[in-house]
């Protein structure tokens, strides 16, 4: 409906009334904390916009810190404190706001793109749209307001291609987490999924069990926030919005600078951008950088709680950063040659072990249970020994070989599209005034086909996959009597 309203005030009057009533459903309470931060963000960024100055910039910053860290961070400080003991019990009634972690780095992000200069101008609607903005109210991705605000200022334009990919993508994200997602996380038998896995073993991991339940961690976080993600930009692109990218083949990387530029995109190029190059131009030693890392990416995992595991995570894999950073200027000065693709697979193998090793440490429940996971990883004597049920190893290693020849095969259907329509330019040919295609071989017609499902089939055909698909997933699910379908995993954060 607001697509078809003339004035740009007016339909983005609508979208805000309808991501706010959105939003409201979780409680009248969050909407009010969602409205506040709004108001003084655009409060800060006026005051900003009227004179730059450092200090109005950290104003700004402490004035949102404060009200994050009074939902997210004093909680768990009050529960340290004995049970029953008034400290506890107001603990226990605050509730922090769903995404108040993802829309307060919003409004971070507009205060500091103000302080670096950057043209942005919005009204209190648009900006109080951008923050409420409801497929990305949730859990993001994050996004800034000068990719935001020409699109929110834009005429509406109906757009196959739009719909197209939209739904594509929407269906892609349904099936990620109503069944891949449910599926490594309840498995498809009792006990054989890794949440039981990190919550019901008693008698301790053996070495195959943690790797599997890192890497079916890794896997089950990846489906469940990435298909979130991908139903997100699907939805918006729809209404022609486009959000960015949250996932790109995460683990397919071959180092860990790599891995940090395909998952959570959104999120590390916000601490690369306002965290990391503000504090590593503060100095010009050369050890500095490496300190920053470390400080950035402890900063990355204390974003997602007040726990000790997300910040020895986010430690972790600081030191991977710095690990690999010095690994690259050694490999350097010793000239170490190996050939191409033997050099490109341990790469990846090892970053793939490594950051599966980090996700026993963001899973884990305490420090306890990270210490005695990883004893069993560097103790010989634990590869003997196997807590997991059968189908819970059969499960996990389907998942993770699916995921890579699934990748793969789609790697090679976009070059062979690629393929097909630079050659399909080529033979365009002009004669007489006109321009002439030829075929030459099968291959072309067989591209024109895929090419024709790629880009104009899905817009009518998603929506019929999308029922069919929660249709199997919820029956499949009732026969078996697993639990009801578990919430998005990020909007915890």
């Amino acid at each position: 409906m607001a697509w078809h309203l003339r004035s740009v005030k007016a339909r983005q009057a609508l979208l805000l009334v309808a991501s706010y009533a959105f939003y409201s459903s979780w409680g009248i309470g969050f909407l009010c904390v969602l409205i506040i931060s709004s108001l003084i963000n655009y409060v800060c960024g006026l005051a900003l916009r009227r004179k730059v100055t450092a200090a109005r910039l950290w104003i700004g910053i402490a004035l949102n810190l404060l009200l994050l860290g009074f939902f997210k961070y004093l909680p768990p400080l009050l529960e340290a404190g004995p049970a029953g003991s008034w400290q506890y019990d107001l603990a226990r009634h605050i509730l922090m706001p769903v995404g108040m972690s993802f829309w307060t780095f919003q409004g971070l992000s507009y205060l500091w793109d103000i302080y670096l200069e950057e043209e942005v101008d919005p009204s209190l609607l648009e900006f109080c749209l951008y923050m409420a903005f409801w497929p990305t109210v949730f859990s993001g991705p994050v996004c800034r307001l000068p990719n935001m605000l020409p699109q929110f200022r834009q005429e509406p334009v109906f757009s196959s291609s739009d719909i197209s990919v939209g739904a594509l993508r929407l269906v892609q994200g349904l099936f990620m987490k109503m069944f891949l997602a449910q599926l490594l996380g309840s498995g498809w038998s009792p006990g054989a999924g890794v949440a039981a896995g990190f919550d019901q073993v008693k008698s301790g991991w053996g070495g195959i069990d943690v790797w599997l339940l890192g890497m079916g961690f890794g896997f089950l976080l990846f489906f469940d926030f990435a298909g979130y993600s991908h139903m997100v930009i699907g939805t918006s692109r729809i209404f022609g919005i486009r959000l960015p990218e949250n996932f790109d083949r995460p683990f397919l990387s071959t180092t860990p600078s790599v891995f940090w530029t395909r998952w959570h995109m959104s999120l590390s190029f916000w601490i690369r951008d306002y965290v990391f190059k503000p504090l590593a131009a503060t100095r010009r030693d050369p050890w500095w950088p490496y300190v920053v890392l470390v400080i950035s990416m402890t900063l990355f995992g204390l974003w997602h709680g007040a726990k000790w595991t997300f910040i020895v995570f986010g430690v972790y894999h600081g030191l991977l950063l710095v690990i690999h950073r010095l690994g690259q200027q050694t490999k350097r000065r010793l000239s170490i040659r190996l050939p191409r693709y033997l050099g490109v697979f341990l790469a990846w193998g090892t970053t793939f072990l490594l950051v599966s090793l980090g996700y026993v440490i963001f899973r884990a429940h305490d420090l306890t249970q990270v210490l005695l996971m990883l004893r069993s990883v560097f103790s010989p004597g634990a590869y003997r020994h196997f807590a997991m049920p059968r189908n819970f190893y059969l499960l996990t290693s389907a998942v993770a070989i699916g995921y890579f020849v699934f990748t793969a095969g789609c790697s090679w259907l976009h070059y062979w599209r690629a393929r097909y329509n630079e050659t399909i330019s080529k033979r365009a040919e002009p004669v007489g005034g006109f321009r002439r295609v030829t075929f030459s071989s099968f291959t072309l017609v067989i591209g024109a086909l895929f090419d024709f499902f790629a880009t104009r089939l899905w817009w009518w055909f998603a929506p019929a996959v999308s029922i069919i698909a929660v249709c199997v997933g919820l029956a499949f699910y009732t026969q078996r009597a697993v639990i009801a379908v578990t919430p998005f995993i990020y909007t915890l954060f």
